[in-house]
C-alpha cells in the first residue's frame, strides 16, 4: 500500500532501522534516532543497489516520488542512476572550478601584485560589479561572443562607455589566461571588435594659462569646506603626484626635516619606490595639517573614519564646489599642468618625467633609480612652487628655468 503524508509524519523510531515502503522501489528508512531517509531500491547489471533521495521533511513524499521516477527513466535508458549522479557531481565540480569567476580571480591574484593598489582596486570592483553577477558561474569555455556582448551592452546602456570598453579589455586578458592554463580554447572578446559604441581615452582636463592658474590657486585657498580637503588641494599642485598617491599619503612616508616624501613601491603605478622633493611651501602646508591629522596614519584621512584615507572623489568634488567642473579641471590635471609648463620653461625632459614617475619604456633604461636626478628635481620643485605662488599673488610672471 502506498505511503501517505500522515503515515510518514506519525512514523516513530524503533530499536532498529525500519522501512516504510511506498511503491516502485521507493521506501522511507526510519533510524533509531528518528531520522527519516528516502531510498530508491533498484537492480542494475544483476546487482541490487540503493539511491539516496534526501530526508523527510526537507524532501516531501511528492518530491521523493518525482526523483524516483527520474531515476527509473535513466534505468529505462540503460543508465545506472547512482553512477549518473556521481558523474553529474563531477561535471558540476569541474564547471565550478573552471567558472569565469574562479578563473578571473586566479588571474587577478596572479597579476595584481604587480599593479598599483588604485589600479587593482578598480579592476576587482569592475569584475565584481559588472561581470561576476552575470558571468561568474558560467564555465569559461562555454561563454561565446553573443553572451559576452550582452553583458557588455548592459554596462554600455548605463552611459559608461569607458567602463564597457575596459571590461571588454579585462575579459580578453582573463580568456587568454584561461587558454594558457588549458581551460578555454579561444577568446570571444576578440570577435567583438566594433560591436560597442566607440570610445577614445580622453586626456585629463587641465589649465595651463598663467592667469587662470593663479585664479585656480586663489579659489583653492578660499575653499570654505574641510581644512583637510583644502590642504590636499593646496599640496596637489606642488607635488603633482597621482590622485591616489596623494589621498593615500601616510605620515610615516614624510621627512619634513629633509623635505622629502618617500613613496613605497606598492603605491606606485610602476611598482617602484619614488621620491618627491618638497618645496618650502609644501613643507609649510604639511606642518599645518600635521596639527590636525598628525596623530593618525593618514595625512588626509576620510571624513567618516580617520582610519581610512579620503575617498577618491573628495578633491574633485571640492573642485566642483569652487566652480571647476569635471570637463574643465580634475585633480589629475595638476600633473598635466606641471608637465606642460615645465617643458615649456626648458627643464630637462628626463628630470620632469622622473618626477612624474612615468614608467620607462626603453628596456635599456628600465632599471629604476628612485634618486635619479634628485638634485635637479629638488631644484625644479622649489622653482615650480615659487612660480605657482607668484601666479597666485597675481604678480608679474617670471619664467622659471633650470638656470639660476
Amino acid at each position: 500500500m502506498p505511503l501517505t503524508d500522515t503515515a510518514i509524519r506519525n512514523a516513530k523510531p524503533a530499536g532498529k532501522q525500519t522501512k516504510l515502503y511506498d511503491e516502485k522501489g521507493l521506501f522511507l528508512l526510519v533510524t533509531p534516532k528518528g531520522g527519516k531517509w528516502w531510498r530508491f531500491k533498484y537492480r542494475f547489471d544483476g546487482k541490487e543497489k540503493q539511491l539516496s533521495l534526501g530526508t523527510y521533511p526537507d524532501t516531501g513524499l511528492k518530491a521523493a516520488r518525482n526523483d524516483r521516477d527520474e531515476a527509473r527513466k535513466l534505468l529505462a535508458q540503460g543508465i545506472d542512476p547512482g553512477e549518473h549522479r556521481k558523474a553529474t557531481k563531477h561535471l558540476r565540480a569541474e564547471a565550478t572550478a573552471n567558472s569565469f569567476e574562479v578563473v578571473a580571480r586566479e588571474w587577478f591574484s596572479r597579476y595584481s601584485p604587480g599593479w598599483a593598489l588604485s589600479h587593482s582596486n578598480k579592476i576587482i570592483r569592475r569584475l565584481e560589479r559588472d561581470l561576476f553577477p552575470l558571468l561568474g558561474n558560467r564555465p569559461i569555455a562555454d561563454i561565446a561572443a553573443p553572451e559576452l556582448l550582452g553583458v557588455l551592452r548592459r554596462i554600455e546602456s548605463r552611459g559608461v562607455l569607458e567602463t564597457a570598453h575596459r571590461a571588454k579589455q579585462n575579459c580578453g586578458q582573463i580568456f587568454r589566461y584561461a587558454i594558457a592554463t588549458g581551460r578555454a580554447e579561444r577568446d570571444p572578446s576578440s570577435d567583438l571588435r566594433g560591436a560597442l559604441a566607440p570610445w577614445k581615452p580622453q586626456h585629463y582636463a587641465t589649465i595651463t594659462n598663467p592667469k587662470d592658474i593663479g585664479q585656480l590657486l586663489r579659489a583653492i585657498d578660499g575653499y570654505s569646506g574641510s581644512n583637510v580637503t583644502r590642504a590636499a588641494m593646496q599640496l596637489a599642485p606642488l607635488v603633482f603626484v597621482r590622485p591616489g598617491e596623494l589621498r593615500q599619503a601616510e605620515w610615516e612616508e614624510f621627512n619634513l626635516e629633509q623635505a622629502t616624501w618617500n613613496l613605497p613601491a606598492e603605491k606606485m603605478k610602476a611598482r617602484q619606490p619614488h621620491i618627491v622633493p618638497l618645496s618650502t611651501q609644501a613643507v609649510v602646508i604639511l606642518r599645518e595639517i600635521h596639527k590636525l591629522t598628525g596623530a593618525g596614519r593618514y595625512v588626509f584621512p576620510g571624513s567618516r573614519s580617520r582610519k581610512k584615507p579620503m575617498s577618491d572623489n573628495t578633491i574633485n568634488a571640492a573642485l566642483r564646489g569652487i566652480g571647476y567642473e569635471r570637463g574643465s579641471f580634475t585633480t589629475h590635471g595638476f600633473r598635466s599642468m606641471a608637465s606642460t609648463l615645465l617643458h615649456e620653461q626648458g627643464w630637462p625632459s628626463d628630470v620632469i618625467e622622473r618626477q612624474l614617475a612615468h614608467a620607462e619604456r626603453n628596456s635599456v633604461k628600465a632599471a629604476y633609480n628612485r634618486a635619479e636626478h634628485l638634485p635637479e628635481r629638488r631644484k625644479m620643485m622649489q622653482a615650480w612652487a615659487n612660480h605657482l605662488y607668484t601666479l597666485k599673488a597675481g604678480a608679474e610672471i617670471i619664467p622659471i628655468t633650470q638656470h639660476t
